[in-house]
């Protein structure tokens, strides 16, 4: 099951570019929480603190807390089990290219020690079966190569290897904005299937992709958060006037 995501006062750095400011922000368990604003305004890199991707960036520092569930992932934590936890899927399809479909679903378990093909075989269907790709791959798991699939198919590819490993966090950073429409729509569906059982943060520069797929929704603006409220909200009757410019389509 998903849980809930606490940020309080998170600072980021690149070198001495000082990039998030003051965030402070709660996101419930077992919903689709997406992030909107425009490009360099902070998103991408909240999303990386949330599972200590941003550090690997040399240069990189974070100050404030990230508390996932029982875990503040600053404080003590190794990165490797603050991933274990919390998934992420990118803006591109990242399969690893040589690799079978299967290979590229179990790397995770395997990378941890995971050795039980019987178990190994159930992660892989069942992880394919939640991204809704397993009738689409499932005579040629072993033939084919995680690069042999369609733009579509690798990102739910990457899906489900996010999901084999069991986090309780997936975050997506523009997960369809490389992908065609009907791709599109099956991630869609997708994550409305997924945050039964996940919790969901979407970053997307497409407003109407975030009205369809989240109850809340973050708008970020030159490093700041500048209103995090229901989706409805935020798209009906936002409460700063920067917000609404936005969503007007008046700037970004």
């Amino acid at each position: 099951m998903g849980v809930g995501i606490e940020v309080k006062d998170l600072n980021a750095w690149y070198g001495t570019n000082h990039t998030l400011h003051d965030i402070t922000l709660n996101i419930p368990a077992n919903e689709a929480t997406a992030l909107i604003g425009p490009s360099g305004c902070g998103k991408s890199t909240f999303v990386r603190c949330l599972n200590r991707m941003h550090e690997t960036t040399p240069g990189a520092r974070v100050s404030g807390s990230v508390q996932i569930g029982d875990m503040n992932i600053y404080d003590g934590i190794s990165p490797v089990a603050v991933r274990r936890r919390i998934g992420m899927v990118f803006q591109r399809p990242n399969p690893f290219p040589t690799m079978s479909i299967y290979d590229n679903v179990s790397a995770g378990l395997r990378l941890n020690g995971f050795r039980n093909r019987r178990a190994l075989d159930e992660v892989v269907e069942r992880s394919l079966k939640h991204a809704a790709l397993w009738d689409e791959v499932k005579n040629d798991l072993k033939r084919k190569s995680g690069a042999s699939l369609s733009g579509g198919q690798q990102q739910r590819l990457c899906i489900a290897r996010a999901l084999a490993v069991d986090p309780e966090v997936l975050l997506m950073d523009e997960p369809a904005s490389a992908l065609d429409p009907v791709s599109t729509s099956k991630i869609e569906d997708l994550i409305f299937q997924l945050k039964s059982q996940y919790t969901i943060v979407i970053v997307t520069h497409n407003m109407q992709q975030a009205a369809r797929v989240a109850e809340r929704t973050g708008f970020f603006l030159n490093g700041r958060l500048v209103e995090f409220d229901s989706t409805h909200k935020i798209f009906t009757n936002p409460t700063d006037k920067r917000t609404e410019d936005y969503i007007t389509g008046r700037f970004g």
